[in-house]
């Protein structure tokens, strides 16, 4: 079950940044509504587009790889169902962008909220599971800690 979970979200991940990839070009957007744009955005740094264009690109390539293959060792250690769960979540999202450092050396960005000046960097699906992955953990982890 957790497999099957775990290979849905990267498939998502995948077919929407071949989508973008395909329709839209590079630094090129589509209003999908007043506050919401879809863009094709590359980001050869970290989440968020952070050390975007730091020429880093191999060593973040690099560490996110590392980080993966930790989580994957907390996976397996851990005993708590939530945070397995969490970690599950956040495996995937790495995994969704490490296959776009690997084929392209940058991840496709596409999701890109704004309003008048204000706005949020681009990010994708794989993002959005590592975002939801550590909110499960911390939630997870604070709800343990106020029953015991």
């Amino acid at each position: 079950m957790k497999i099957l979970f775990s290979v849905i979200i990267i498939f998502f991940d995948q077919l929407t940044k071949f989508i973008i990839y395909k329709n839209i070009p590079v630094n090129n957007s589509v209003t999908v509504l007043s506050f919401l744009d879809i863009v094709h955005v590359k980001n050869t740094g970290i989440s968020f587009g952070l050390l975007a264009n730091s020429g880093y690109s191999s060593i973040i390539s690099l560490l996110v790889a590392f980080i993966v293959v930790f989580l994957i060792f907390w996976f397996f250690s851990t005993n708590n169902n939530i945070e397995k769960w969490g970690l599950l979540i956040i495996i995937s999202g790495g995994f969704g962008n490490l296959i776009d450092r690997i084929i392209r050396q940058y991840v496709i960005d596409f999701i890109y909220f704004n309003y008048n000046s204000y706005y949020w960097p681009a990010f994708n699906i794989a993002d959005i599971a590592i975002t939801i992955g550590f909110i499960i953990i911390i939630f997870g982890n604070y709800r343990k800690k106020n029953i015991e």
